[in-house]
């Protein structure tokens, strides 16, 4: 009887040694796959993270760069001060402009035009055009300043050329900074968008596009109801990657406007940076900082949806 009993027992317990051990397993396994992005995870928790939620903390404090020995959590005041400047306003309604003039018009429209256009060119045309266009995205943002500077200024080439053309000139960086600057960034960072639509274009496949020729679709038709809607994630992504470049441009206008004169150029990367370095308000900078960082979600969050909307 005790060897029945036994046996009856070790019957009983041994399904329970075949339920747990794969589980203990299947644990060892997911800490085996995980561990090789453990470094990854803490460089990304020192500094990225980390520098996020200490600025973020340093957003509700006064801390100061000079004359202050310590600082004082402060709350919202910050962000109140921010709402109430003028100056603050100003940079959002320009910061607005900006991006829409140089990236959701600009580089978007003019980057799709010229990888359409490439599309149809010989290859010298396109060797030459693509040369031009991604020579100026990889020029540095300093040397791009400087030279739309030599092209806006009084004495500039856009205004001899206007002279030689018997046009009126003018000084557009004192009458139109924000328009200056816009064209800058466009002429810098259409390459992208050119890239990035030369790439969705040439995954359409040209049975479709020839079937709509011979049915009599014109040119612009084909645009409209066919490529657009075939390349509509493509143009999603690159709105949305432009519009997170555009909206911390900051050396570019520095070097051609320096946010002036008197504001009319000076984005909320430029606002930012004078409260912060030039007025030593660290803890009022870093609010603005947060309020762009919450701009950009904002786009992001839009862009996502209309990704994720089926046409």
């Amino acid at each position: 009887m005790s060897v029945t009993a036994k046996t009856a027992s070790s019957r009983v317990r041994a399904p329970r040694t075949r339920t747990a051990s794969p589980r203990r397993g299947g644990l060892l396994r997911s800490l085996t796959r995980t561990l090789p992005l453990a470094p990854a995870v803490v460089l990304l928790l020192l500094f990225l993270a980390g520098p996020i939620v200490y600025c973020a903390y340093i957003a509700f404090t006064d801390l100061q760069l000079t004359g202050q020995a310590h600082a004082s959590f402060v709350g919202f005041d910050n962000f109140r001060r921010a709402f109430r400047d003028d100056a603050f306003i100003n940079a959002v309604w320009l910061t607005l402009v900006f991006t829409v003039l140089s990236s959701l018009i600009g580089q978007n429209t003019l980057g799709l035009a010229l990888a359409a256009l490439m599309q149809r060119a010989s290859k010298p045309v396109r060797t030459l055009v693509g040369a031009v266009v991604i020579t100026a995205w990889v020029l540095p943002e300093v040397v791009a300043g400087f030279l739309l500077y030599a092209f806006f200024r009084r004495e500039g080439t856009l205004n001899a050329i206007l002279e030689w053309l018997r046009l009126p000139s003018q000084n557009w960086m004192f009458t139109l900074p924000i328009l200056a600057v816009s064209f800058a960034n466009v002429w810098r960072g259409t390459a992208f968008s050119m890239l990035v639509y030369s790439a969705a274009l040439g995954e359409i496949p040209k049975e479709i596009t020839e079937a709509a020729e011979v049915d009599g679709a014109g040119g612009w038709r084909r645009m409209w109801h066919i490529t657009l809607p075939m390349i509509r994630r493509s143009i999603g992504t690159n709105l949305m990657l432009n519009t997170l470049q555009t909206l911390s441009v900051f050396g570019l206008i520095w070097v051609m406007t320096r946010g002036g004169p008197g504001g009319r150029s000076q984005t909320l990367p430029l606002f930012m940076y004078e409260q912060a370095f030039q007025n030593s308000m660290i803890g009022y900078g870093t609010a603005v900082a947060l309020l762009l960082l919450v701009v950009g979600s904002l786009f992001s969050l839009v862009y996502m949806r209309l990704l994720r909307t089926e046409v």
